[in-house]
């Protein structure tokens, strides 16, 4: 079994898969100070969730936006995965991926990743929207290429400063919407603005980066919010929730 690990700045997802089969996922915090030994208890936790055994994983392969784990977590792959561990971003590694922007060195494992994973599966020129800490949107061109993207702040972010940096503003369930984009209440009022007004800044801005490609790209999404926000969002075609996974999976795939 091949244990894939994405490690976000919020929140970190592991998959475990038998061949292309996602077998078990999980969601855990991310926590950029953890041992080697805090993450192999985490990681023998969440496996007997599901009765396995780390035993049974024969190999592992890392995708991280947090470089301080990235350590810990070869630290556990050398220690306990009796095969490879892999971690994306590694000078020998292919990722089959060509990046087209300025600086390729700095652009993120994760949008390298789903880069991978979202034209495998469609073949296609796409928009990949991933909600997570701060929303990224990653363009693709009909070659599978990078051409690079935008990055927005996530929806997590700014409920937290609404409710850190103003007196009287409360924090507020958004996983429902009202029924008006005119709230009558403060409450709906966060949830208005938050949902209507995210779901626009989805629709503006692959509005705006469509204009750029040849022939209009599909958008889909993926990462923690992405099912909250879609039925605001229009232009989103598919929701892909282990679009990292499978990234991260054919990564293994190629460099095995």
């Amino acid at each position: 079994m091949l244990l894939t690990i994405d490690i976000g700045n919020s929140h970190t997802v592991l998959g475990l898969y038998r061949q292309a089969t996602l077998l078990h996922h999980y969601r855990v915090k991310t926590d950029r100070h953890a041992t080697a030994d805090e993450l192999i208890i985490t990681l023998h936790g969440l496996l007997a969730l599901n009765q396995v055994k780390i035993s049974q994983v024969t190999d592992m392969i890392v995708g991280s936006v947090v470089p301080a784990l990235q350590s810990a977590w070869r630290r556990v792959g050398r220690h306990h995965i009796k095969g490879d561990t892999l971690v994306v971003g590694d000078a020998h590694l292919d990722c089959g991926v060509t990046v087209l922007t300025d600086n390729p060195p700095e652009v993120g494992a994760d949008r390298i990743i789903n880069t991978l994973a979202g034209f495998h599966k469609y073949q296609d020129a796409l928009i990949i929207a991933d909600f997570g800490t701060a929303i990224t949107f990653d363009c693709v061109s009909a070659q599978g290429e990078y051409m690079g993207g935008a990055i927005a702040p996530g929806m997590a972010i700014s409920l937290e400063a609404l409710g850190s940096q103003t007196a009287k503003l409360p924090k507020v369930d958004i996983s429902t919407a009202p029924q008006r984009a005119i709230a009558t209440n403060t409450g709906e009022a966060i949830q208005s603005g938050m949902l209507y007004g995210y779901g626009g800044l989805i629709e503006g801005l692959t509005g705006r980066l469509r204009q750029e490609f040849p022939s209009p790209p599909m958008v889909i999404a993926t990462g923690g919010m992405a099912a909250l926000v879609a039925p605001f969002a229009p232009s989103i075609s598919h929701i892909e929730p282990h679009l990292t996974l499978e990234g991260l999976r054919l990564i293994y795939d190629r460099n095995r």
